[in-house]
């Protein structure tokens, strides 16, 4: 029997399981699929601190130095790269949200510089438009391989001790006497007292039948990466209205991807059809893209894909371990810029999956807020 069961096999999830395990406990994971099939696959692999909500940072710093050892602390070259985050504006309204944006993360002690005009940028980037009239640079900033990553906790998390099981979907989480008692799968009930629920945008109808109202909503965002160029782009870049964010992998790709748009199906109607782009999909992300890196309008396509993005109203995530059932954690909602926090929100789901105080302030990410107080809709930054 495991001392914990973890639904899920993104980063979170597998961050958790290789956090436990290390630390001897006997952990079982449980991914409906495969490990990063959802968002800890398809997303840009930003590692950034920059555009964070106050509330965030503090969780974006902590990670950022575990990802300066995690290539070491794995065993595997996850392609990290600290090479800087550019978020460009294209208006002179943008300018101003810019400006401001580095004004308000200077007070928050982020070392953020604000580049006044597109020469500026240019030394930094010299690939992108001229038509870029100024941007944020955080030079701590980076960008990793989440497929990469990804594997690497998991195959951790085996070497030390942890049970992966790929293919097997959590059909429900059943408890007794407001404690949890074990997950049910497939014709199987997996007995568990700890449950970590890191299931994305799976993860408000697990918590439904145990009367937890999770409110996510379901965007979807679709992703282009090209075939090999030769290098262009150091650092990764936003822009200031988030309609589109993009870098350079290690292997000369680009990755870059375009705005938010409905998703509009039930998400158990998943499938490799419904998320595939159309081809005015792609050509409007790559126009979008084109027009502040004009290297990504001519270069050749590799692969496309799109992918669901759990948001949630503040577009902050919930990591919790709600009070009306003992032994149940929840970390999901990371609303499209999870990534980059995996390694330290795994560890934070431990510490709560053990009951101990966790390492980080962690009251603005309670599952609670949504029906305590009234939360305003947040924008999104997709590159992290």
């Amino acid at each position: 029997m495991p001392d914990v069961v973890v639904i899920g096999g993104g980063i979170t999830g597998v961050a958790a399981a290789d956090a436990l395990a290390r630390e001897g406990h006997a952990v079982a994971l449980l991914e409906a699929r495969r490990i990063a099939a959802m968002a800890s696959g398809w997303t840009l692999g930003g590692v950034r601190q920059s555009g964070r909500d106050p509330a965030e940072l503090p969780l974006a710093r902590a990670a950022v130095a575990l990802w300066a050892e995690l290539g070491d602390t794995l065993g595997v070259d996850v392609e990290y790269r600290r090479n800087g985050n550019l978020r460009l504006a294209r208006t002179p309204a943008e300018v101003d949200a810019i400006r401001a944006l580095v004004a308000s993360q200077r007070e928050l002690g982020l070392d953020i510089d604000f580049l006044p005009n597109g020469g500026a940028v240019r030394t930094i980037a010299p690939a992108l438009s001229p038509d870029i009239l100024a941007a944020s640079f955080c030079p701590s900033d980076g960008h990793a391989n989440p497929i990469k990553t990804t594997h690497a906790f998991a195959d951790s998390a085996r070497r030390h001790g942890a049970t992966i099981f790929e293919g097997v979907p959590a059909r429900a989480i059943r408890i007794s006497q407001n404690r949890v008692a074990g997950v049910e799968t497939d014709g199987a009930f997996m007995p568990a007292d700890r449950v970590i629920v890191a299931a994305g945008v799976n993860t408000a109808e697990l918590l439904r039948p145990l009367g937890l109202d999770f409110p996510l909503s379901i965007e979807i965002v679709t992703v282009v990466q090209s075939e090999p160029l030769a290098p262009c782009l150091d650092p990764v870049f936003g822009v200031a209205n988030a309609d589109c964010a993009g870098r350079q992998e290690a292997d000369g790709r680009l990755r870059f991807t375009g705005g938010l748009g409905p998703w509009g199906l039930d998400v158990a109607r998943w499938t490799a059809d419904t998320l595939a782009p159309s081809a005015n999909d792609v050509r409007d992300v790559v126009a979008v893209v084109a027009h502040v890196l004009p290297v990504a309008g001519h270069a050749a396509i590799a692969r496309t894909w799109r992918g669901l993005i759990d948001l949630t109203p503040d577009a902050l995530p919930v990591i919790d371990a709600p009070e009306s059932v003992a032994g149940l954690v929840v970390a999901a909602g990371f609303s499209g810029h999870g990534f980059c926090l995996g390694p330290i929100s795994g560890s934070l789901c431990a510490d709560l999956a053990l009951a101990r105080r966790p390492r980080l302030d962690l009251s603005a990410f309670r599952l609670g807020r949504f029906t305590e107080r009234s939360i305003a809709a947040a924008e999104l930054t997709l590159h992290g």
